[in-house]
């Protein structure tokens, strides 16, 4: 790679090749200011401290971003010793720059799956998980690893990407601002895409944040200081350390924190059983319960059908506490939501140090963008699949055929339709009303597609569209008034936008369909349903049982059987 200043970061031999690696300085544009915050985070599991990029100055360059590619291994095993002695090689020869980022990746000749590797970890904090959605091969997110010669002639598809520790994490109380935005892409290059920075954002940043939600912050990203990539047909183990000195995060702190981790991770990977050890479900306590969501629909409704308001749709949640015999195993779970739920769907897990595990398994995407290029869904509308092909198609067509449905849908469609159209050059529709169907469900879909007047307007991109009417309601600020005084519970990230920033591309996913595990606590299972004219409440509580049983499904609903035998004789 040439390098704008002229001279070599560091060199180091391989034992194993005696090939000599280098990395060279990779020239970054200026940043924009940040507003400091206060918040002093809590310390991870894995080490005494991490760096928070937000606490940074965004206008100011880092001094290197680079990445390492080391020949190809057979096994983890190897990838791990491989990984170790280069960490050793950069240890020996500090670079010259007060601040930068770095990664280091070795391929392996075998395909592993990511979620495989990171139940391997032994709940190794933080940690981040996302699957994205099978693509068709022309817009598949790639992984090139040059050949012997210096020429890129290996390209592997990227299927999931799991990580532990943090490199460099981003979290503030205050909602996400482009600040903090600048502070991430400080960090990440388009020369190095595979440095990426995981996270999540809540749906409303100006609610009150509750106990369960606390340890994310209005937002929390995460670049792993360790990440597993499962390939189509291999894998990649790869390290990256960042420092800063302004931030009093030396490159002597960068590589004692990696080291620490590199310590902690295992090479022995077993492959999951795709089934989630069925503990007993103890209680079930919905927020708010049958009575209050019939309640909370109707007064929904009563301002809908009011002349004098712009409201003409909301989407009302219900969070349900699942106490259960047993501790649920986050990572378990989604795997099995992966192997059972995966099809056209994206899967994720994001859990910071000390703090409960966020899954999900969601089939909407909030956008993609690569370069200039976005695109974006309209996602609405919800039925159950049939059990025969017959009944199947009947259930698709009452759908396509309800005005109720196609009210909600045409709301959601037209509105990110507008929002494009404020920040591209031409959006196309296309399809404009078809059905997606899901291995349980089926819904009305639409794919929008725009080009984007620079790529400085990403930041648009997602104050723009998030939160969408699917997850909100429309008029945006309406229905988010109307969600923060009728529901009880704080909704966190569920619903907001889950996934991942990196230098050229991004991409994002709505975090429905989704679940806070925590240890000795059960889990908060989320779901919504959207309220326009005509809906019925008896009908929307049913759907919220759809949405929510693809996690409960995979736990016993009785209670166990010696509770039952204390209970007999006991009066009624």
């Amino acid at each position: 790679m040439a390098s704008a200043a002229g001279h070599c970061l560091v060199r180091f031999m391989d034992p194993d090749s005696m090939k000599s690696i280098s990395m060279c300085t990779q020239p970054v544009s200026s940043r924009h200011s940040l507003q400091k915050f206060h918040h002093r985070y809590q310390s991870c599991s894995l080490s005494m401290a991490m760096m928070n990029g937000c606490k940074g100055d965004p206008r100011l360059p880092v001094g290197i971003i680079d990445s390492c590619t080391l020949p190809a291994v057979p096994s983890p095993v190897l990838a791990l010793e491989k990984l170790h002695s280069a960490i050793f090689g950069l240890k020996s020869n500090p670079p010259p720059f007060t601040s930068g980022i770095i990664r280091l990746q070795v391929p392996i000749e075998e395909q592993i799956q990511a979620i495989d590797w990171l139940h391997a970890q032994h709940q190794l904090l933080p940690r981040c998980f996302f699957s994205g959605r099978s693509r068709k091969k022309d817009s598949d997110i790639s992984v090139v690893f040059p050949n012997g010669n210096g020429q890129s002639s290996v390209t592997h598809n990227l299927v999931s990407v799991a990580g532990v520790g943090s490199a460099v994490f981003f979290r503030n109380l205050h909602p996400f601002s482009y600040n903090d935005w600048r502070s991430i892409k400080r960090f990440i290059s388009t020369e190095c895409p595979m440095i990426r920075a995981y996270g999540a954002m809540r749906f409303d940043a100006r609610a009150n944040i509750s106990s369960e939600w606390e340890d994310f912050g209005s937002f929390y990203f995460m670049i792993p200081q360790v990440e597993f990539d499962e390939l189509e047909r291999s894998s990649t183990l790869a390290v990256t350390l960042a420092w800063d000195d302004a931030l009093s995060w030396t490159w002597a702190k960068a590589i004692s924190t990696l080291e620490s981790t590199m310590d902690k991770v295992s090479s022995k990977i077993v492959r999951l059983q795709k089934e989630v050890s069925r503990t007993f479900i103890l209680s079930n306590h919905h927020s708010p319960s049958k009575m209050h969501w019939d309640l909370a629909v109707k007064k929904a409704l009563e301002i809908i059908n009011r002349s004098s308001t712009p409201l003409t749709k909301v989407v009302l949640a219900r969070s349900s506490r699942v106490i259960t015999a047993t501790d649920i195993d986050p990572i378990a779970w989604l795997a099995c939501l992966k192997q059972v739920e995966g099809e056209n769907a994206y899967q994720f897990c994001l859990q910071p140090p000390d703090a409960p595990a966020f899954i999900g398994n969601t089939p909407e995407q909030l956008f993609h963008r690569k370069w200039l290029k976005i695109t974006s869904e309209a996602l609405a509308g919800t039925r159950g699949r049939g059990g025969t092909t017959a009944l199947d198609l009947q259930i698709e067509h009452d759908l396509l055929s309800s005005p109720k449905d196609h009210l909600e849908f045409t709301i959601v469609r037209e509105s990110i339709r507008s929002k494009l159209e404020a920040i591209c050059n031409r959006v196309v529709i296309e399809p404009k009303k078809a059905i997606r169907k899901l291995p349980r469900v089926q819904h009305l879909y639409a794919r929008l597609a725009g080009r984007l007047r620079s790529e400085d307007e990403e930041y648009d991109i997602m104050a723009s569209l998030h939160p969408s009417p699917a997850v909100c309601g429309f008029p945006t600020e309406e229905a988010r008034l109307l969600i923060a005084e009728t529901e009880v519970f704080d909704r966190g990230m569920y619903a907001g936008p889950v996934g991942w920033f990196g230098g050229g591309e991004s991409e994002f996913a709505v975090g429905i369909r989704s679940a806070l595990v925590e240890k000795g606590l059960g889990a908060l299972i989320y779901a919504g349903t959207g309220i326009v004219e005509g809906s019925n409440p008896s009908l929307e509580w049913d759907e919220l049982e759809l949405k929510t049983s693809q996690f409960t499904k995979f736990l016993k609903l009785e209670v166990p059987l010696r509770s039952r035998f204390e209970n007999i004789g006991t009066p009624n």
